[in-house]
């Protein structure tokens, strides 16, 4: 079960391996081998204590939401854990984009050009060639980031072949009060389209919805580890 506000640390450990049932479980069906989907564990808000416990189950794949969050926490636990990947799954904003590439292995929420060009020419003079996810709003909401989906192709085409980013696919977040299905068959003929194989969709609530789909990373944070703590006041 999802960890609650008093449980004990262990029980990450449990949720981990629950999760790992569920993706297998929901490949079945479609015969996809479970090896195909990467768990990205959502570890934003959680305290390097916490995460540790998941890292000392083996977990290596883990996904943050906030630049200078991220920067309390991974350095010193990548330096403990060499092999982990990193992931930046949240807003990105043009000033912060030397820390997240000092920071991440892979960027999944490029959204518009001006981003896009200054992450080209920060790794140029980096020396450093991050994998990059173009995140894709597929329910054309106002508030929400990411290309819009008509826009999409146009802009995969200016990272990969203008810009020089290495473009390994789509994220997209549906909106919370639509069924999701509809958004992930978007996004898979989006990457079919362009040619890309990695698609990151699907997290606590609907990521076994992801899998039939071609999902090849879910994002989940609180069936793992638990409700967040609310920020303080």
């Amino acid at each position: 079960m999802p960890e609650t506000k008093n449980a004990i640390p262990s029980d990450i450990t449990e949720n981990l391996r629950e999760i790992q049932t569920r993706i297998v479980k929901a490949c079945m069906p479609v015969g996809r081998p479970p090896e195909e989907i990467t768990l990205v564990a959502v570890s934003k808000t959680n305290t390097a204590d916490r995460i540790r416990v998941a890292l000392r189950a083996g977990h290596r794949v883990f996904g943050e939401n906030r630049i200078q969050e991220a920067q309390g926490k991974w350095p010193a636990l990548k330096q403990d854990f060499p092999e982990v990947e990193l992931r930046l799954i949240g807003p990105l904003q043009t000033n912060k984009v030397k820390d997240a590439l000092a920071l991440f292995d892979v960027i999944e929420t490029v959204d518009r050009p001006r981003l896009a060009r200054v992450l080209a020419e920060e790794m140029e003079r980096m020396g450093r060639r991050v994998p990059v996810l173009i995140q894709v709003n597929t329910g054309e909401e106002p508030q929400k980031a990411g290309v819009l989906p008509a826009g999409a192709p146009a802009f995969i085409r200016e990272c990969r072949d203008e810009l020089g980013l290495d473009v390994r696919g789509l994220m997209c977040i549906p909106p919370v009060d639509e069924e999701p299905s509809p958004h992930f068959a978007l996004l898979r003929e989006i990457a079919k389209d362009a040619g890309l194989s990695v698609l990151s969709m699907g997290m606590s609530g609907d990521f076994e919805k992801a899998v039939p789909f071609g999902a090849t990373h879910v994002r989940v944070g609180t069936a793992i580890f638990g409700s967040r703590p609310m920020p303080a006041a």
